[in-house]
């Protein structure tokens, strides 16, 4: 049944721990976002094919796959002010790093150790919102946390064009390596672990994983609803461009105003799970709606309707990265504090390891059926996803 919405006082000090965590998920955002935004001077200047450039956008994700779950174990044991804060000065120094890089497959490994590195702003700061928020904020909270990612994005598709354009890729590699530094220094004096961290740290709780097959559905759904997210924000602006006739600057502000819708979605769907009391009732709304949208994306691109195609390509992206905060939280909130870093991380690497074969296979099913085929195909991933969305949520660690 649906609890009752109350509003419970925060503390001042969540609000800026919650903060300093978006802003360092939004750099780590960045760096890895900003190969996905060189694709079209890959492809277009140096005719480079979709899949090989597409495989280059994957490397930061690739790394972020290899490194989340030990990133979230150390957040579980010491807290999230000295993951974050570390692992910003590492991406920091991976950044500077791949600017200087020549060549395919080093600037390629480099975004890899960035992604390895960037991944601990993603499990980490997810608990930031089960540490400071109860749970009748969390929803909200950790709407405001996925924020981040969006935010990330939509700077990379503002930024990145015309600085590689006029620079090459070490021009936003640098301004990302500019932007990750500051907030290095930030969150190392800024962050404070949550107060009842320690406390936490003393409890025996047994794995949650064992418990029942909650949190095992809620990695393989949001697998699967990590698909359209990534296809659509890797290849939308290629889309744009090269099969509606859109110019680059506005598909790329296209690209980046959709990103800032996304993330009120996230906000607004956190804020109406409080409201109903649940998480996964509307996670499976967001699924279904998936489903209608990608299969009105697909039909407006095979129209050849630039306009509305546009229009409907940011809805369409709203409601693919509309799920990201309702799973976070589910997660976080039935795997309890002792073991929400580990969940996180490997809620995170499932969906980066989707994430990563997007590039490629996206880029090959483009390249096989056309654009608006593959979009129609992609609708499949979110149908899917409907039946194996859990009936009530759980929250047995408080």
């Amino acid at each position: 049944m649906p609890t009752k919405y109350t509003v419970t006082p925060v503390p001042r000090a969540a609000w800026r721990v919650l903060a300093l965590g978006i802003a360092a998920q939004a750099a780590g955002t960045l760096l890895v976002s900003t190969p996905v935004y060189l694709i079209p001077l890959l492809h277009g200047r140096d005719g480079l094919s979709l899949s090989r450039a597409g495989t280059l956008a994957a490397a930061p994700t690739l790394g972020m796959v290899l490194t989340l779950v030990a990133w979230g174990a150390l957040a579980d044991r010491v807290g999230e002010r000295w993951v974050i804060a570390g692992g910003l000065a590492l991406t920091t120094a991976s950044a500077l790093a791949a600017a200087s890089a020549h060549g395919l497959v080093a600037l390629g490994v480099l975004l890899g150790l960035g992604g390895a590195a960037s991944a601990s702003t993603n499990a980490a700061s997810g608990r930031v919102v089960v540490g400071w928020f109860p749970r009748e904020r969390r929803g909200l909270a950790m709407g405001l946390r996925q924020v981040s990612q969006p935010l990330g994005v939509a700077v990379a598709a503002v930024v990145v064009p015309p600085l590689a354009s006029r620079y090459g890729p070490a021009g936003p590699l640098l301004v990302a390596a500019a932007v990750l530094g500051v907030l290095t220094v930030a969150c190392a004096v800024g962050l404070r672990n949550p107060p009842r961290a320690a406390a936490a740290a003393a409890q025996q709780v047994p794995n949650p994983y064992r418990r029942d097959g909650f949190l095992w559905r809620i990695h393989a759904v949001s697998v699967l609803l990590v698909v359209p997210q990534f296809a659509l924000s890797t290849f939308g602006l290629v889309w744009l461009t090269v099969e509606l006739g859109w110019g680059a600057t506005a598909a790329g502000l296209l690209m980046g105003a959709s990103q800032f819708v996304g993330a009120l979605g996230r906000i607004g769907v956190g804020v109406l799970s409080d409201r109903v009391g649940s998480r996964v009732r509307v996670l499976r709304w967001v699924a279904a709606c998936g489903v209608v949208v990608l299969v009105l994306l697909a039909l407006t691109g095979a129209a050849g309707w630039a306009v509305p195609a546009g229009v409907v390509l940011v809805v369409a992206t709203t409601v693919s990265v509309a799920d990201n905060g309702l799973a976070f939280t589910s997660v976080a909130e039935a795997a309890g504090p002792r073991w929400s870093g580990k969940a996180l991380g490997l809620q995170n690497t499932g969906q980066f390891v989707a994430a990563s074969a997007v590039g490629p296979g996206i880029g090959a099913l483009i390249t096989a059926v056309g654009f608006s085929g593959a979009v129609g195909l992609v609708a499949l991933a979110p149908l899917v996803a409907l039946p194996l969305v859990p009936r009530r949520d759980e929250h047995p660690a408080g």
